[in-house]
């Protein structure tokens, strides 16, 4: 599982542990669509698709998800955590990884909704 001083993947600096290790695998939720989003790159990272199914709403989740092995994740830098009201929110981010050696950038405004507690992923809009 790595160590206690390993850094997060989502970019805040803190130590893995203290910061979306909290929501991986605990289940414990994010309190906000932002945290969220973090916890789900990290995700991304780190392979967990549990998390990754768990977290996305009912309405948009895939019946099973694989991801792409040959992808490396670099980082992630959050430009935007917009709150439309109580249940929902949009973050803009920008992702970028490594494919087969090609640099890439994911820009994408992704859509959350609250619902009993919970910030879940409904979707995303890829930008320019």
């Amino acid at each position: 599982e790595g160590s206690m001083k390993e850094a997060c993947p989502c970019g805040r600096g803190a130590a893995f542990a203290v910061c979306c290790g909290r929501y991986l695998g605990t289940g414990a939720p994010a309190p906000d669509a932002e945290a969220l989003m973090r916890s789900r790159h990290s995700a991304f990272v780190r392979g967990d698709v549990a998390h990754l199914l768990a977290t996305w709403h009912p309405s948009h989740r895939p019946v099973a998800l694989e991801l792409d092995a040959g992808v490396k994740w670099l980082g992630l830098d959050v430009k935007r955590h917009r709150v439309l009201d109580e249940t929902r929110a949009e973050v803009e981010f920008v992702a970028r990884s490594r494919v087969q050696g090609r640099g890439q950038r994911l820009h994408e405004r992704s859509r959350f909704v609250r619902e009993d507690g919970n910030w879940y992923y409904v979707d995303g809009e890829q930008l320019a």
